[in-house]
């Protein structure tokens, strides 16, 4: 039976040495030009170091005005030869050591910070609810600019093949753009990219047809697709399985499971402190009630009608739960992401037998006695959230300045720490937009 140590070929053909793989996790290491920097090749030079068989970059951003935060990457149309000779630093460091790396193409949408753009595009004008007035009320795409923005992402696609990247991950989940246009709780539009879920996926789907076309047949293109959103009148379970069959005619090399958007994030395990949970979790089988990954229990029905490998991140913790997972079908690839950041040569270890399960982060994260995550206050959660999601950008600025992570910083300190120096980032970012 299938093992986390063992091989696997992708439908491009590229052999990854294991079945473990480094999902996307945001960075914030570009300059203020949206340049990748040493800091990316650092820090992927020790990632590529854990012998893990796939890394995938954080958000890449396909347009300059819509950053999921400062600090990303941009590939925004041709690319000058700084910018290509910063991607190919960053592609030869991340594939050392037989490492492959995709790298993740993204568009923000309405999930854009008002720091970067006021009136971020969006599918429909529907603003984000949430508190803190961080995001802007979006513009609906026309349509001129929707076929615009599909040549943005074949574009960048091309661009990433050219500096020696084995593939791209679009990314169709979490709240994005592209996941935007998948809910009808944000896609309210009655043309052609609106309404049914048919016209609601016509950009996925077109913008993965046309990467391909323009990519080599050796390069990867994989997506990142939502289980569900978890909102009420969101992207569901049942639409899920519907994009799965359309993405199935065009022989993708792998579809990333995951779920949640900003408003509901399961993605991060903060599902619930924002808005109650649409999903009838009792359907879930008991079995699967004691496993740790987050969506595994979406993989066995999505197993069933799915042509391409599947990828499933979130939760996972132990070597017997990643090989039960592969050897019982439910997944291909196993996609870790967080604990890669405290212990970035984890996998390593799980690989040779070293260890047989990853710490969770009540063991390494230091949490004030009034900042539980398993506070009965909605608005703890969310603080206890913003402060753990602070302090992993914290440790991946530790690992691109060429250190180890420390261990020690509190969570009030990484909310302030980060947001000081992600506001500071973002008003360079937008003063390089206006020379």
């Amino acid at each position: 039976m299938p093992q986390i140590q063992d091989s696997y070929i992708l439908p491009c053909g590229l052999n990854l040495k294991n079945r473990l793989a480094k999902a996307a996790m945001t960075e914030g290491l570009a300059d203020e030009n949206g340049l990748a920097t040493m800091d990316h090749c650092r820090l992927y030079d020790l990632w590529a170091k854990s012998d893990t068989g796939l890394l995938i970059t954080g958000n890449v951003m396909v347009d300059r005005f819509h950053l999921e935060r400062a600090g990303n990457i941009v590939i925004d149309g041709p690319q000058s030869d700084e910018r290509m000779d910063a991607l190919k630093k960053f592609a030869f460091a991340s594939q050392q050591y037989e490492t492959a790396c995709f790298v993740q193409l993204s568009h923000s949408g309405r999930q854009t910070p008002i720091n970067i753009n006021k009136k971020p595009k969006s599918a429909s004008d529907v603003q984000l609810s949430l508190p803190g007035g961080q995001y802007g009320k979006p513009v609906s795409l026309t349509e001129a600019e929707l076929e615009a923005l599909i040549g943005k992402f074949s574009l960048a696609a091309k661009a990433c093949e050219e500096a020696g990247f084995k593939g791209v991950q679009i990314h169709g989940a979490h709240g994005y753009l592209l996941s935007q246009f998948l809910s009808p709780k944000s896609n309210k539009r009655s043309d052609r990219w609106g309404g049914n879920l048919e016209n609601r996926a016509r950009l996925l789907i077109e913008v993965v047809s046309e990467v391909q076309k323009v990519t080599g047949d050796g390069f990867g293109v994989a997506v990142k697709l939502n289980s569900a959103d978890f909102q009420k009148g969101g992207f569901s379970f049942e639409d899920c399985l519907k994009v799965v069959k359309w993405l199935n005619a065009l022989n993708i090399d792998f579809l990333e499971i995951s779920g949640g958007t900003y408003e509901q994030p399961k993605m991060v395990g903060l599902d619930g402190a924002l808005e109650p949970v649409f999903e009838d979790e009792t359907q879930m089988k008991s079995s699967t009630k004691v496993r740790e990954a987050f969506f595994l229990h979406y993989a066995t029905a999505i197993q069933k009608i799915a042509d391409m490998p599947l990828m499933i991140t979130g939760g996972f913790r132990s070597k017997d739960v990643m090989n039960e997972a592969l050897s019982n079908g439910e997944s291909d690839l196993i996609g870790l992401a967080r604990p890669m950041v405290p212990f970035p040569l984890c996998t390593k270890d799980l690989l040779n037998g070293s260890i047989a399960k990853l710490p969770s982060e009540d063991h390494f994260i230091p949490t004030s006695w009034w900042l539980k995550p398993t506070s009965p206050f909605n608005i703890l959660k969310l603080a206890h959230g913003l402060g753990v999601m602070g302090w992993y950008y914290e440790k991946l600025r530790e690992m691109g300045a060429g250190t180890m992570p420390t261990l020690t910083q509190g969570l009030f300190k990484a909310i302030f720490s980060n947001f000081t120096k992600d506001n500071k980032l973002a008003k360079a970012y937008k003063k390089s937009l206006k020379r």
